[in-house]
């Protein structure tokens, strides 16, 4: 079927969900969870997203899925309807790059999984809202939700691995925006932890800023060498450590890079 074919089809379920949502209209107020009509119209809107989105029409996609979004929402269907603003926020990430509202159905999914107490998929979409804000330069509100989750995996035998990459990215945030700030929240994090006191981003950590307070571009740039030898610097991270970087004097350009 050619993408002509499938927008038909999508336009058809559409229509159809339509004709559902209005026909049980009158209930609506009263359900609690099971009327057939609504659970059909939920189903066909998102078999049109899906049809909508092979046929790369972005907007419809969206559009129907938001549609299921307000249904589930009024059922009380809440990890569904978080499921779908996630759809939402990946087809702004992959495809049409806009960040912002990528940031916005990652927070209110978010939202939905706390309300349902499902702590682990409402903590995986907020360090998806931290990673874009970091690299939106909202540095206030990444450190907030990076601490947010260390603070709530730092006490969980099963996650507390986790919490000193999330607390080490919170200081990362931190020495972007002032030097004190970070050896500040390097303190806190520890006290908070002692595990990550024995951590290599800890002491990373500990390097770089010694380096930037020396002014030693080259000093930051062999610790970060040798961090990345055994630990695999990922995309986020390079760009967090050049910003922090540039900021030393006698850098250049900041241009360079980090290897």
């Amino acid at each position: 079927m050619d993408n002509a074919g499938k927008e038909r089809e999508a336009v058809q379920l559409m229509a159809e969900a339509e004709k559902r949502v209005k026909a049980s209209h009158s209930f609506l107020r009263g359900l609690f969870g099971g009327n057939t009509r609504i659970e059909e119209a939920c189903e066909m809107y998102t078999r049109a997203a899906n049809m909508f989105k092979m046929a790369k029409n972005w907007s419809e996609a969206i559009n129907c899925l938001n549609a299921a979004i307000d249904i589930y929402t009024d059922m009380g269907r809440f990890t569904i309807a978080a499921k779908h603003h996630i759809t939402i926020a990946e087809i702004y990430e992959t495809e049409l790059v806009d960040i912002e509202k990528a940031i916005a159905h990652y927070e209110q999914s978010a939202d939905y999984y706390k309300g349902e107490e499902s702590n682990s998929s409402a903590n995986k979409c907020l360090l998806k809202v931290a990673a874009y804000a970091a690299q939106l330069e909202q540095y206030q509100k990444a450190i907030e939700v990076y601490e947010q989750v260390g603070a709530s995996t730092m006490d969980n035998p099963l996650l507390k691995y986790s919490a000193k990459d999330y607390f080490f990215k919170a200081a990362l945030c931190h020495f972007i925006v002032d030097e004190l700030n970070a050896k500040l929240a390097l303190e806190k994090y520890e006290e908070m932890f002692p595990a990550f006191t024995d951590s290599r981003e800890c002491k990373l950590l500990k390097k770089l800023l010694e380096a930037h307070e020396e002014q030693n571009s080259e000093a930051y740039t062999e610790a970060v060498k040798e961090f990345d030898s055994i630990s695999r610097l990922d995309q986020w991270l390079t760009t967090m450590l050049l910003r922090i970087k540039k900021s030393i004097p006698g850098d250049g350009d900041g241009d360079g890079d980090l290897k």
